[in-house]
């Protein structure tokens, strides 16, 4: 297994510092939220984005990629019954490919609620459609840079749109390229019924990340979820790539969820074998 962790976890630690933590508790991989960089995607230069990567990479990190690709962004929409909105989210989807191939990663996670959840007025057909095309139209950007971008199903909690694994091999059949494929997420998978491991196997050919969290918000193994048939699931579909620490609730402080999350992922696999 190769562990990272997403790059908000730390707040506002100087990146120095973050770096040396999370390096220090194990982890080798660096996952980006772009807010956390800029606020203004456009005028994040090629100096700045440079400075970034090297400083993660000499540190001893590999930047895996994005996720939370739209959040906190404003007119941008994945489902939108807006074609402008749709166009310009589009757009936006290939400058993040962009700003990821920049900093030398290679997967950018779609998930985002607030920006793809459909209005009571909107049909699922049509929302399904609609974010078909504007991922879609961001292809010939995703191929062109050899970066994928991963669909990641989110529960009922968190919206309405794309909610199981199932939804999100629909929208990627529908989308029909190899730079789309599925991500899989414990706190999202356990609002399924089916049980967890199950889900891992039967998306296994489509699966190409996956974020370690709990329901309740916090970091793998900090609640009711087992890991161990879970990291079990992984070795047996063969999975090789970034399993990612996200987490939600910061309550137990930075320095716990990062040590406990990576100790609690070791003796989960340490207890298959």
């Amino acid at each position: 297994m190769k562990y990272a962790i997403c790059n908000e976890t730390f707040g506002d630690w100087p990146l120095d510092k973050a770096l040396a933590y999370a390096r220090d508790a194990g982890y080798t991989g660096w996952e980006v939220a772009p807010f956390m960089l800029t606020d203004d995607l456009l005028s994040y230069g090629q100096d700045e984005r440079l400075a970034y990567r090297n400083q993660v990479e000499a540190d001893g990190f590999q930047i895996t990629g994005l996720h939370w690709l739209l959040a906190k962004t404003n007119g941008l929409h994945l489902t939108s019954v807006d074609a402008s909105v749709r166009e310009k989210t589009s757009e936006y989807i290939g400058e993040l490919a962009r700003l990821c191939h920049d900093l030398g990663g290679k997967v950018m996670v779609l998930g985002s609620p607030q920006q793809r959840n459909v209005p009571a007025d909107q049909s699922m057909e049509s929302a399904m459609e609609n974010a078909a095309g504007v991922i879609r139209a961001a292809v010939p950007v995703l191929e062109d840079l050899q970066v994928q971008i991963a669909l990641e199903p989110l529960g009922h909690e968190e919206g309405n749109f794309l909610l199981t694994a199932a939804k999100g091999r629909e929208l990627q059949a529908m989308i029909g390229s190899e730079q789309v494929k599925l991500h899989l997420d414990v706190k999202a998978m356990s609002d399924e019924p089916t049980p967890i491991p199950q889900i891992i196997r039967d998306n296994a050919d489509a699966m190409i990340h996956f974020h370690a969290n709990d329901p309740n918000r916090q970091g793998p193994g900090m609640g009711e979820v087992d890991f161990v048939p879970i990291f079990q699931a992984l070795r047996d579909v063969g999975y090789t790539d970034w399993v990612s620490v996200e987490v939600f609730d910061y309550e137990p402080g930075v320095e716990t969820l990062v040590t406990q999350s990576m100790q609690n992922m070791l003796t989960a696999v340490a207890a298959i074998g």
